[in-house]
Protein backbone atom coordinates (compact mmCIF):
# COMPACT_ATOMS: atom_id res chain seq x y z
CA UNK A 1 0.00 0.00 0.00
CA UNK A 2 1.28 3.74 -0.80
CA UNK A 3 0.29 7.00 -0.62
CA UNK A 4 1.52 10.17 -2.03
CA UNK A 5 4.39 10.89 0.70
CA UNK A 6 5.95 7.76 0.74
CA UNK A 7 5.93 7.74 -3.31
CA UNK A 8 7.89 11.18 -2.91
CA UNK A 9 10.18 9.62 -0.47
CA UNK A 10 10.34 6.66 -2.34
CA UNK A 11 11.33 8.70 -5.81
CA UNK A 12 13.35 10.83 -4.40
CA UNK A 13 17.27 10.79 -5.46
CA UNK A 14 20.29 13.81 -4.79
CA UNK A 15 19.98 16.31 -7.10
CA UNK A 16 23.02 18.05 -9.09
CA UNK A 17 21.77 19.36 -12.22
CA UNK A 18 19.44 22.07 -11.67
CA UNK A 19 16.72 24.06 -13.94
CA UNK A 20 17.60 27.95 -14.79
CA UNK A 21 14.34 28.31 -12.76
CA UNK A 22 14.10 30.60 -8.99
CA UNK A 23 12.87 29.69 -6.35
CA UNK A 24 10.25 31.81 -5.69
CA UNK A 25 10.37 33.47 -0.75
CA UNK A 26 6.50 31.83 -0.68
CA UNK A 27 7.92 28.47 -2.36
CA UNK A 28 10.62 28.40 0.07
CA UNK A 29 8.93 29.54 3.22
CA UNK A 30 6.88 26.81 2.63
CA UNK A 31 9.90 24.25 2.85
CA UNK A 32 11.36 25.92 6.00
CA UNK A 33 7.90 26.13 7.34
CA UNK A 34 8.17 22.31 7.17
CA UNK A 35 11.73 22.24 8.37
CA UNK A 36 10.72 23.89 11.52
CA UNK A 37 7.56 21.49 12.07
CA UNK A 38 10.42 18.55 12.42
CA UNK A 39 10.33 16.83 15.97
CA UNK A 40 12.36 18.38 17.86
CA UNK A 41 13.90 18.08 22.03
CA UNK A 42 11.69 19.57 24.36
CA UNK A 43 10.41 22.05 21.65
CA UNK A 44 13.87 24.06 22.00
CA UNK A 45 14.70 23.76 18.45
CA UNK A 46 18.05 23.78 18.97
CA UNK A 47 18.79 24.46 15.51
CA UNK A 48 19.39 27.85 13.00
CA UNK A 49 18.93 27.79 9.31
CA UNK A 50 21.39 29.89 7.18
CA UNK A 51 19.29 30.69 3.66
CA UNK A 52 22.14 31.14 1.01
CA UNK A 53 21.31 32.80 -2.37
CA UNK A 54 24.56 35.21 -3.07
CA UNK A 55 26.25 34.07 -5.85
CA UNK A 56 29.73 35.04 -4.28
CA UNK A 57 28.98 32.89 -1.27
CA UNK A 58 27.65 29.78 -3.38
CA UNK A 59 30.86 29.78 -5.10
CA UNK A 60 33.13 29.90 -2.11
CA UNK A 61 31.44 27.06 -0.16
CA UNK A 62 31.72 25.06 -3.57
CA UNK A 63 35.22 25.11 -3.07
CA UNK A 64 35.69 24.82 0.69
CA UNK A 65 33.59 21.85 0.53
CA UNK A 66 35.39 19.58 -1.32
CA UNK A 67 35.45 20.93 -4.36
CA UNK A 68 32.19 19.92 -6.00
CA UNK A 69 31.83 23.02 -8.66
CA UNK A 70 27.77 22.17 -8.59
CA UNK A 71 27.38 23.61 -5.51
CA UNK A 72 27.85 27.54 -7.32
CA UNK A 73 24.93 26.34 -9.62
CA UNK A 74 22.01 25.65 -6.73
CA UNK A 75 19.44 28.77 -6.46
CA UNK A 76 19.38 28.27 -2.68
CA UNK A 77 21.41 26.61 -0.18
CA UNK A 78 20.36 26.02 3.60
CA UNK A 79 23.08 25.49 5.85
CA UNK A 80 21.50 23.48 9.02
CA UNK A 81 23.66 24.67 12.48
CA UNK A 82 23.56 22.65 15.40
CA UNK A 83 22.87 25.75 17.79
CA UNK A 84 23.21 25.51 21.29
CA UNK A 85 23.83 28.99 21.31
CA UNK A 86 20.74 30.99 21.26
CA UNK A 87 19.67 29.45 24.50
CA UNK A 88 22.87 30.37 26.54
CA UNK A 89 22.68 33.77 25.20
CA UNK A 90 18.94 34.02 26.42
CA UNK A 91 20.03 32.27 29.90
CA UNK A 92 22.66 34.94 30.23
CA UNK A 93 20.15 37.54 29.88
CA UNK A 94 17.80 35.96 32.29
CA UNK A 95 20.16 35.73 34.89
CA UNK A 96 20.59 32.34 35.21
CA UNK A 97 23.96 31.76 36.10
CA UNK A 98 23.28 34.21 39.40
CA UNK A 99 20.35 32.10 40.16
CA UNK A 100 22.22 28.82 40.08
CA UNK A 101 25.00 30.86 42.26
CA UNK A 102 22.39 31.48 44.19
CA UNK A 103 20.93 27.61 44.60
CA UNK A 104 24.32 25.79 44.30
CA UNK A 105 23.81 24.38 40.90
CA UNK A 106 26.64 24.46 38.46
CA UNK A 107 25.98 26.92 35.20
CA UNK A 108 27.71 24.78 32.75
CA UNK A 109 28.47 25.57 29.13
CA UNK A 110 27.21 23.22 26.68
CA UNK A 111 28.80 19.72 25.71
CA UNK A 112 29.06 17.09 23.93
CA UNK A 113 26.27 15.10 24.57
CA UNK A 114 24.54 19.02 23.55
CA UNK A 115 25.83 19.23 20.43
CA UNK A 116 24.84 15.29 19.59
CA UNK A 117 21.11 16.16 20.73
CA UNK A 118 21.71 19.69 18.47
CA UNK A 119 22.59 17.35 15.44
CA UNK A 120 19.62 15.32 15.96
CA UNK A 121 16.86 18.95 15.74
CA UNK A 122 19.17 20.16 12.94
CA UNK A 123 18.84 16.82 10.47
CA UNK A 124 15.34 16.19 11.71
CA UNK A 125 14.83 19.79 10.18
CA UNK A 126 16.73 19.17 7.18
CA UNK A 127 15.08 15.77 6.23
CA UNK A 128 11.50 17.56 6.68
CA UNK A 129 12.74 19.97 3.78
CA UNK A 130 14.23 17.30 1.71
CA UNK A 131 10.37 15.60 1.88
CA UNK A 132 8.77 19.37 1.69
CA UNK A 133 10.86 20.15 -1.46
CA UNK A 134 10.52 17.37 -3.27
CA UNK A 135 6.78 17.12 -3.03
CA UNK A 136 6.95 21.03 -4.85
CA UNK A 137 9.06 19.57 -7.85
CA UNK A 138 12.68 21.34 -5.92
CA UNK A 139 15.32 18.40 -6.02
CA UNK A 140 18.13 18.43 -3.36
CA UNK A 141 21.17 17.53 -2.62
CA UNK A 142 22.84 16.88 1.11
CA UNK A 143 26.36 17.95 1.30
CA UNK A 144 28.02 16.55 4.59
CA UNK A 145 31.04 18.83 3.28
CA UNK A 146 29.93 21.97 5.25
CA UNK A 147 32.03 20.16 8.47
CA UNK A 148 35.00 20.67 7.11
CA UNK A 149 37.20 23.92 7.16
CA UNK A 150 35.71 24.99 10.22
CA UNK A 151 37.76 27.91 10.62
CA UNK A 152 36.69 29.22 7.07
CA UNK A 153 32.74 28.32 7.35
CA UNK A 154 33.49 29.81 11.14
CA UNK A 155 34.52 32.97 9.70
CA UNK A 156 32.21 33.39 6.60
CA UNK A 157 29.30 33.27 8.12
CA UNK A 158 29.95 34.65 11.88
CA UNK A 159 29.39 31.46 13.80
CA UNK A 160 29.56 31.61 17.45
CA UNK A 161 31.29 28.75 19.11
CA UNK A 162 28.03 27.10 19.90
CA UNK A 163 26.53 26.74 16.28
CA UNK A 164 27.89 24.30 13.86
CA UNK A 165 27.45 23.65 10.40
CA UNK A 166 26.24 20.63 10.37
CA UNK A 167 24.59 19.96 7.26
CA UNK A 168 23.83 21.70 3.83
CA UNK A 169 21.28 20.94 1.55
CA UNK A 170 21.41 22.35 -2.54
CA UNK A 171 18.03 23.15 -3.52
CA UNK A 172 16.50 23.70 -7.00
CA UNK A 173 13.81 23.03 -9.50
CA UNK A 174 14.77 19.79 -11.64
CA UNK A 175 15.47 20.32 -15.40
CA UNK A 176 12.42 19.33 -17.96
CA UNK A 177 13.06 15.92 -18.67
CA UNK A 178 15.15 14.91 -16.19
CA UNK A 179 15.19 10.97 -15.53
CA UNK A 180 15.49 9.85 -11.81
CA UNK A 181 17.21 7.03 -11.47
CA UNK A 182 17.11 5.97 -7.48
CA UNK A 183 20.21 3.70 -6.18
CA UNK A 184 19.81 0.38 -4.61
CA UNK A 185 20.11 0.33 -0.79
CA UNK A 186 21.07 -2.16 1.18
CA UNK A 187 18.47 -4.80 1.71
CA UNK A 188 16.15 -4.42 5.26
CA UNK A 189 17.77 -7.71 6.65
CA UNK A 190 20.94 -6.24 7.13
CA UNK A 191 20.16 -2.62 8.36
CA UNK A 192 16.81 -3.30 10.90
CA UNK A 193 17.78 -5.62 13.75
CA UNK A 194 14.85 -7.19 16.46
CA UNK A 195 15.63 -6.12 19.76
CA UNK A 196 19.28 -6.34 19.48
CA UNK A 197 22.53 -5.44 17.64
CA UNK A 198 23.34 -8.16 15.41
CA UNK A 199 26.76 -9.01 14.13
CA UNK A 200 26.68 -9.70 10.20
CA UNK A 201 28.72 -12.89 9.45
CA UNK A 202 31.40 -13.26 6.56
CA UNK A 203 28.86 -15.01 4.29
CA UNK A 204 26.40 -11.87 5.38
CA UNK A 205 28.39 -9.30 4.26
CA UNK A 206 29.49 -11.12 0.96
CA UNK A 207 25.71 -11.13 0.25
CA UNK A 208 24.94 -7.41 1.37
CA UNK A 209 27.75 -5.94 -0.77
CA UNK A 210 27.35 -8.39 -3.70
CA UNK A 211 25.93 -5.80 -6.18
CA UNK A 212 28.26 -2.89 -5.44
CA UNK A 213 31.02 -5.23 -5.67
CA UNK A 214 30.37 -5.81 -8.99
CA UNK A 215 31.58 -2.12 -10.02
CA UNK A 216 34.89 -2.54 -8.51
CA UNK A 217 37.60 -2.51 -11.61
CA UNK A 218 41.38 -3.98 -10.82
CA UNK A 219 42.64 -1.51 -12.82
CA UNK A 220 41.68 1.35 -10.26
CA UNK A 221 43.75 4.23 -9.55
CA UNK A 222 43.96 3.51 -5.66
CA UNK A 223 45.51 0.06 -6.42
CA UNK A 224 43.07 -1.75 -4.39
CA UNK A 225 42.54 -5.38 -4.38
CA UNK A 226 38.99 -5.50 -3.76
CA UNK A 227 35.74 -3.04 -3.56
CA UNK A 228 36.21 -2.36 0.23
CA UNK A 229 39.88 -1.16 -0.36
CA UNK A 230 38.84 0.98 -2.99
CA UNK A 231 35.79 2.46 -1.37
CA UNK A 232 38.53 3.55 1.87
CA UNK A 233 40.83 4.71 -0.35
CA UNK A 234 38.22 7.06 -2.13
CA UNK A 235 35.75 7.87 1.06
CA UNK A 236 37.10 6.99 4.93
CA UNK A 237 40.45 7.04 4.19
CA UNK A 238 40.44 10.22 1.64
CA UNK A 239 42.14 13.36 2.43
CA UNK A 240 38.42 15.41 3.12
CA UNK A 241 37.67 12.79 5.78
CA UNK A 242 41.30 13.62 7.01
CA UNK A 243 40.25 17.08 7.12
CA UNK A 244 36.64 16.49 8.12
CA UNK A 245 38.01 15.07 11.17
CA UNK A 246 40.91 17.92 12.00
CA UNK A 247 37.74 20.29 11.38
CA UNK A 248 35.53 18.55 13.82
CA UNK A 249 38.12 18.29 16.52
CA UNK A 250 38.50 21.92 16.27
CA UNK A 251 35.14 22.66 16.52
CA UNK A 252 34.64 20.70 19.84
CA UNK A 253 37.03 22.54 21.74
CA UNK A 254 34.18 24.88 22.87
CA UNK A 255 31.91 21.89 23.52
CA UNK A 256 33.58 21.28 26.91
CA UNK A 257 31.07 21.63 29.27
CA UNK A 258 32.95 24.10 31.47
CA UNK A 259 31.61 26.36 34.54
CA UNK A 260 30.92 29.85 33.68
CA UNK A 261 31.54 32.67 36.25
CA UNK A 262 27.94 34.38 36.78
CA UNK A 263 30.15 37.13 37.98
CA UNK A 264 31.88 37.64 34.64
CA UNK A 265 29.32 36.61 32.06
CA UNK A 266 30.64 34.66 29.04
CA UNK A 267 31.35 36.94 26.26
CA UNK A 268 31.33 34.46 22.85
Amino acid sequence: MSNSVLDVINNRTSLRVYDNREISQEILDKILHAAMRAPTAGNQMLYSILVVRDEQTRKLLSQSCDHQAFIATAPVILIFLADHQRWFDYYQLNGVAEYCDREGLQFEAPQESDLLLAIEDAMAAAQNAVIAAESLGIGSCYIGDIVENYEFHKELFDLPDWAFPIGMLCLGYYRENHLKKPRERFDKQYIVFEEKYKHLSPEEYQQMFAQREQTFHEDNPYHADNFAQAFYARKTGASFSKEMARSVRVAMKAWDGRLLNPKAPNKR
